[in-house]
């Protein structure tokens, strides 16, 4: 599958990535909320990382927000804006502030693992299909999505439905089912996320997420609408269900650092072969290494391996990819070893 989008829109960019995302305050050292006695400042959202990455890998992307007009929605600007991503099309909103969120260190999985949101009311749950300018939306090849903007509001739920029907001449829609239970009031979130998820064209939803389905060709069986079903299998690797093909790829080894931003590094490692118009089993492999980048560093967004050395690791034989391992600092290295080699 190769995405051709809009070709004759103004200003058309490679991915067009819409979603919330907030400033997030990553702990000073483990430990309770309530022990922890100071915070570092960062930026979290699961589609404004996907932009991040993919800027950062070499293409071009344009994200799609709203923010409040207050510092933390200057910082989320400039900040994003910083990777490269064309931010001309966030709102600035008076009346309602930027989401924030804390969170505990560690794996998001442990039972002790705490994170407060203090998003309700923020500018981008106001989003609607009345407030975001279509244009914008319609300027990418991909337009990426996730569940977690259909869980911010019964606006922004409409929106998701609007952007994930089936229409002529639409972009390629990416989503990322992205089932945050915390996030849901309510609400049967399994239904309202299969049924967004069913009007996209290309799906990544983790197994463990995938509403009881113990397998991916159940998950496959829920979602058939999808020309491309992405099912992430955490450790052990993903299996890809194009047409009638099926491709499973198996993660290289990782000494994590923190299991935060590792989905939508792989989204946008999947999102970048696929641009490039690469085979399935590569496209797996560019997930799996995006992936590896943000678990072996703390925060939610790593700086990608150059593409030479990615493209390098991507074309090893299954037992050399088998044997692969990267723990922190693997992604500097392979920089500094680009820069050695381009240096007379």
């Amino acid at each position: 599958m190769t995405p051709t989008g809009p070709c004759n829109a103004p200003d058309v960019v490679d991915v067009v990535a819409l979603g919330e995302s907030m400033v997030t305050f990553l702990p000073s050292r483990p430990g309770r909320l309530a022990d922890v006695p100071s915070f570092e400042r960062g930026i979290g959202g699961a589609e404004s990382n996907v932009a991040c990455v993919l800027a950062a890998a070499g293409h071009s992307a344009r994200w799609v927000s709203a923010v409040g007009a207050d510092g933390f929605g200057d910082h989320l600007v400039e900040e994003i804006g910083s990777y490269g991503v064309d931010v001309t099309s966030v709102r600035r909103d008076p009346a309602r502030p930027t989401g924030i969120y804390f969170r505990t260190a560690g794996d998001r999985a442990g039972d002790a693992h705490e994170v407060a949101y203090y998003r309700a009311g923020s500018a981008a749950s106001a989003m609607s299909a009345a407030t975001v300018d279509p244009a914008a939306v319609r300027s990418g090849r991909v337009l990426h999505l996730s569940g977690i903007t259909a869980a911010l509001s019964p606006d922004c739920l409409g929106l998701l439905r609007e952007l994930t029907a089936r229409r002529p001449g639409r972009p390629l829609v990416s989503f990322d089912v992205n089932h945050r239970p915390g996030l849901w009031r309510d609400t049967d979130a399994p239904t309202v996320l299969r049924d967004l998820a069913r009007g996209a064209d290309l799906v990544f939803v983790g197994q463990d997420e995938a509403w009881g389905l113990h397998s991916p060709e159940a998950v496959r069986a829920a979602l058939p609408e999808p020309e491309v079903l992405v099912v992430k299998q955490g450790a052990a690797g993903a299996t890809v269900f194009e047409r009638r093909d099926v491709t499973f790829v198996p993660a290289p080894r990782v000494d994590v650092v923190a299991e935060v931003g590792a989905g939508d590094a792989f989204a946008a490692g999947f999102l970048s072969a696929t641009l490039r118009a690469l085979p399935v089993r590569d496209r797996l492999r560019h997930g799996h290494l995006m992936a590896a980048a943000a678990l072996t560093v703390p925060g939610d967004l790593a700086t990608p391996a150059s593409r030479e050395h990615t493209d390098r690791l991507v074309a090893l034989d299954d037992a050399a990819w088998g044997r692969l391992r990267l723990g922190p600092g693997w992604t500097e290295e392979t920089q500094r070893a680009a820069e050695e080699v381009r240096t007379p």
